[in-house]
């Protein structure tokens, strides 16, 4: 053969084709897996009950003005009559929520699903009930109002277990929905006819909500108050907190959290978006291994929420895929330290063995997917590295013909993957720890071969290759 080493290099470029072939079907497993994990949240969401946000108590009274439009005609006046229906909201001045949490996670087949169960007491003062005094807009016009209603609204209602109402210390009867257009789910209580009348209407009006609520990922409620207090208690370690408002306190140790909120009506347009009838609407899903979406924008359709969501820090779906996209730089950084032992030794590595070892390399990602649906993921890595390293070791022993060889080569490896391992866990550090690997894999080969005479091996090479 006239160029030995371009067929070689070439056969070994040939069989790295290969591997990536194997590679993207391993990449294309684990994002089957991964939205398989995402339909069973799904499809629990569906038959127990999504993320909750809730919304109140608010006050609404609807009205109805009557009067008579006069129209001149040549025949005289014409008197039409004519009405508009209308309604009064009010948010309460003091709003304090006390909730407690407890996780009640959810399996279906190998998916953990983030379920919860909570109980919140709510605490609402509305200084009076002069907001819903009803004004007419047209001379003559004549109103009608009925009974103020109080009314809490939820995203899914299906979640409320039991719900109690007590309003100025008298126990109030709950009823499913709302009389709101814009917010139908959830429950009310009418409040008696003349409270908002007259003199009644001038005193202040303390109301009091019992809440057992269920539901899965998070839960968030809406600021909808001039002053806004939240206390929330949860067994959950791992929460991310998240809508537009942060908690001005949070305490997080290893067998729960504490986490309170206090807001002001000057810090969110909360009150005067319920006027303009946006959304309830659920953030964005979050997790502690992907930020591709942010929780916290700000839509112009939905209310703000105070948010924390229920998230598992090591998600093994998301550490997969992201070990997986590392898995090219593996086979690339290994064949590397193949070459330049084949190089220094003067040890010849056929393309088989190439392909071997690159099998090996790809085989792990399939191990860590595999295992760390039925282990811990810090568990399954640890297994996977460890075979992979122990198989490679003891395979480099023969392909190198040295002990000592194959052993530094299955060290090696190791630390590769040990590499890898704190490129998963430091996120926001993995593009430098990246860059200072491939800087450090080139220097390496740099210094190692700076006093080989290319053109001598080359044609030492073709001597031998017949």
């Amino acid at each position: 053969m006239k160029f030995p080493l371009l067929a070689k290099v070439g056969a070994i470029v040939l069989v790295a084709l290969m591997l990536m072939v194997v590679l993207a079907r391993i990449e294309g497993l684990v994002g089957e897996r991964k939205g398989r994990g995402e339909e069973a949240v799904r499809g629990v969401e569906r038959s127990h009950a999504a993320a909750q946000s809730v919304l109140g108590p608010l006050l609404q009274r609807d009205c109805v003005e009557r009067w008579d439009d006069v129209t001149d005609t040549d025949k005289g006046h014409v008197v039409t009559p004519a009405r508009r229906e209308f309604s009064l909201m009010q948010v309460p001045n003091q709003l304090a929520v006390d909730g407690r949490v407890k996780a009640d996670p959810l399996w279906r087949g190998l998916y953990k699903i983030n379920a919860y169960g909570g109980h919140f007491t709510v605490a609402a003062d509305f200084a009076s009930l002069a907001p819903l005094q009803p004004h007419a807009e047209h001379d003559g016009g004549k109103l009608q109002c009925g009974a103020p209603v109080l009314l809490l609204a939820l995203s899914d209602v299906r979640g409320v277990r039991a719900a109690s109402v007590t309003a100025d210390g008298q126990g109030v009867p709950v009823e499913s929905g709302t009389p709101s257009g814009a917010y139908p789910h959830g429950f009310h209580a009418t409040l008696a006819p003349g409270r908002a009348e007259g003199d009644a209407a001038a005193h202040p009006l303390s109301v009091r909500i019992e809440l057992d609520l269920i539901g899965t990922g998070q839960i968030g409620w809406v600021p909808a108050a001039d002053a806004t207090r939240w206390t929330l208690n949860s067994d959950w370690p791992s929460p991310s907190f998240g809508g537009q408002f942060s908690p001005a306190d949070r305490t997080v140790r290893a067998d729960g959290f504490t986490s309170t909120w206090n807001l002001s009506s000057l810090a969110t347009s909360a009150p005067a978006d319920i006027a303009k009838g946006l959304a309830l609407c659920t953030p964005m899903p979050t997790s502690a291994n992907d930020a591709s979406d942010d929780p916290a924008a700000k839509s112009d359709k939905c209310l703000d929420l105070m948010n924390v969501a229920f998230i598992d820090p090591v998600n093994p779906y998301v550490l997969s895929d992201r070990a997986v996209k590392y898995d090219l730089l593996f086979v690339v950084l290994t064949f590397i330290a193949v070459g330049l032992v084949e190089v220094l030794s003067g040890r010849r590595v056929h393309p088989v063995q190439y392909g071997l070892v690159g099998l090996a390399l790809s085989l792990f990602f399939l191990l860590l997917l595999s295992l760390s649906e039925h282990l811990p993921f810090e568990q399954a890595y640890a297994a996977a590295a460890a075979a992979c390293a122990v198989l490679l070791g003891a395979y480099a022993m023969s392909m190198l013909g040295r002990r000592i060889a194959g052993l530094v080569f299955g060290l090696g490896i190791a630390l590769l993957y040990c590499m890898l391992y704190a490129l998963l866990q430091m996120e926001q550090n993995a593009l430098v720890i990246g860059s200072v690997m491939l800087f450090a894999a080139l220097a390496a080969v740099m210094m190692l071969t700076r006093r080989i005479d290319w053109y001598a091996l080359f044609a030492q090479l073709r001597r031998s290759a017949p």
